[in-house]
């Protein structure tokens, strides 16, 4: 399983991004395995298609690619309290590998360095 970050997910959505391209080619490789997120990182991803009216096109998109939303447990605010504090990340990165550990997931598909960088520390392969 991939864990998708919302930077990916956000220039996949948004033609005019200039990751789109990349996004769209990281997407594509990984399209033979299930991807998925957390509540929070698709919660960002939607934002901006919420602004500007395109919720339902953003959510269907989201659909298509087969996101599966990776629940957060009754732990969650322990475990990201503990993560943010570890890492430095900001706590929408954290929610990210809190979905990897609990996806129990090889892989972080991100544009974000520092988040790869923990990732790749905590033990998931970033891509």
């Amino acid at each position: 399983m991939i864990v998708v970050d919302a930077s990916v997910l956000i220039a996949h959505l948004d033609e005019d991004d200039a990751l789109h391209a990349r996004a769209e080619e990281a997407l594509l490789r990984a399209a033979d395995r299930p991807l998925a997120c957390s509540p929070i990182t698709l919660a960002e991803v939607l934002v901006g298609p919420a602004r500007r009216e395109q919720l339902d096109a953003a959510r269907a998109a989201v659909t298509e690619l087969e996101v599966e939303e990776i629940s957060f447990g009754d732990d969650a605010p322990v475990r990201l309290a503990r993560l943010r504090a570890d890492t430095g990340l900001k706590m929408p990165d954290c929610c990210v590998l809190l979905a990897a550990q609990d996806a129990k997931a090889e892989t972080v598909l991100t544009f974000d360095d520092a988040l790869a960088r923990e990732s790749e520390r905590l033990g998931l392969r970033a891509v």
